[in-house]
């Protein structure tokens, strides 16, 4: 039944790229601390950079807690699931790393995304991938996909640049386990 991977193939990256979601979840080192699991929507927004390298925009949200997370200690998981066609499960364990829009590697990286538009992004999450593991699925439902919100993009239009910037100076400087998210500039 599951399976694990030495890398990740052209197959593999194709099935991957094609699921309109995905799952990323992070925890902090404290045994008390929140673990958080975020569903993110998959706009052409994530990315197989190399056979154990992946990439994903990182849409503005009310929390911080990946790029918190990664901060502190770099472990991620990315989950996929399919919810059309043959049932399977893929996570991506690693170690994560944000780069910020401000970062001078930032624009070199949204480049290779072809969904790499609006304002909200805040930053691309890059994973190190240590264990590549594919499970049954049995149990995920059938789910039909009928498009992506568009509500991230108007949100962000009518913010504007700098709005942004004052909601991530806002909303982005602390994770809820109060650990350093990031400086908006």
């Amino acid at each position: 039944m599951a399976k694990t991977f030495e890398h990740i193939d052209d197959l593999l990256a194709s099935w991957l790229c094609d699921q309109p979601v995905f799952f990323v979840a992070t925890a902090p080192l404290s045994g008390d601390g929140l673990l958080n699991c975020s569903p993110k929507g998959n706009r052409q927004e994530f990315l197989v950079t190399g056979p154990r390298t992946v990439a994903f925009l990182d849409q503005t949200g009310s929390g911080v807690e990946t790029i918190a997370h990664l901060k502190e200690n770099g472990r991620i998981v990315v989950m996929f699931c399919a919810f059309a066609g043959p049932p399977r499960i893929v996570r991506l364990h690693g170690t994560g790393r944000t780069v910020l829009k401000d970062s001078p590697e930032f624009d070199s990286l949204v480049e290779q995304f072809a969904g790499a538009s609006g304002e909200g992004v805040r930053s691309v999450i890059v994973v190190e991938v240590a264990r590549i593991s594919d499970s049954c699925g049995y149990g995920v439902p059938f789910m039909n996909f009928e498009a992506h919100r568009p509500t991230m993009d108007q949100w962000a239009k009518r913010k504007g640049l700098q709005g942004i910037r004052d909601y991530w100076a806002e909303k982005n400087r602390r994770s809820i386990d109060d650990l350093e998210g990031f400086e908006a500039l």
